[in-house]
């Protein structure tokens, strides 16, 4: 008889996603302060059009910081929750001292790349370990997210 969890799903595999979905949750996290900063700290022309899309993009973010740490829970694993782990488990850097609207766009754009390679492989993992929830989950923030990355791209060209 397999090793299964109270959801059904393989524990072996489940632990090895409940690893790469905490890498994500600390790589949201971390996008998440670069863009609360970005909105804090924008100055410049496009201030009012700037401060209001990044206050979406980190409402958006810690949406999703929630569900992805519930997943998490749901998993049967234990979410990171000390910033020191995240800033050691990210895969995106945290940003300091942004206040020019380009370069807040292009740091913000980078990092969701960094979010969409992420999911991908969580995405592939998901489906390896026939976990419906996780890759609904991906699928779903890849699409969102590609509109996005489309849309800050033509931002800056």
């Amino acid at each position: 008889m397999k090793n299964v969890s109270i959801i059904g799903l393989d524990k072996e595999i489940t632990h090895k996603l409940v690893v790469e979905l905490n890498t994500l949750l600390s790589s949201y996290q971390i996008q998440y302060m670069n863009a609360r900063g970005f909105h804090w700290n924008i100055k410049g022309e496009n201030f009012f059009e700037l401060h209001a899309k990044f206050e979406e993009i980190y409402n958006d973010l810690l949406l999703k910081v929630d569900e992805i740490a519930e997943r998490i829970l749901t998993l049967g694993g234990e979410p990171l929750h000390g910033f020191s782990d995240y800033l050691n488990n990210s895969k995106i850097s945290e940003a300091k001292n942004i206040s020019a609207g380009r370069d807040a766009i292009s740091n913000l754009l980078s990092g969701f790349s960094e979010l969409i390679t992420t999911q991908r492989s969580l995405l592939s993992l998901a489906g390896d370990a026939e976990d419906e929830g996780t890759a609904s989950l991906m699928s779903d923030y890849i699409k969102e997210q590609e509109k996005l990355v489309w849309m800050l791209n033509a931002y800056l060209h």
